[in-house]
């Protein structure tokens, strides 16, 4: 069953990425992960994210699409990342989302994929 584990991770853990003094440690702690999920060859695919200033957001409020720079709202955590992974059950999905280096995971079960 696939599952996607949604990373989240604070403003302060996004400044490390771009922080000379912080930024291998953040690196290294990120890269050890991803590469155990590919080891065991549960990984269907996976992206960081960009930080949520980067974001553009669009909503459609009473027919009108309106056009927003950055994320739909502020908040202490921002998504930075996903991850899709190919497990047995939940209880296998949450054992891999317990060791992501994020503050937090959001673990979802996937739809069935649809044929395009």
């Amino acid at each position: 069953m696939n599952y996607t584990l949604l990373m989240y991770e604070t403003t302060e853990d996004f400044a490390k990425r771009n922080d000379p003094i912080h930024k291998e440690a953040y690196a290294a702690s990120w890269a050890h992960y991803v590469k155990a999920m590919l080891d065991s060859g549960i990984v269907v695919n996976g992206a960081g994210l960009e930080a949520p200033e980067t974001a553009t957001t669009l909503s459609l409020r009473g027919g009108e699409l309106l056009v927003q720079d950055g994320p739909i709202t502020e908040t202490k955590e921002h998504l930075g990342g996903l991850m899709i992974i190919d497990v047995p059950d939940l209880d296998t999905a949450l054992e891999w989302a317990a060791r992501c280096p994020g503050s937090s995971v959001e673990v979802r079960p996937n739809l069935h994929p649809v044929s395009l």
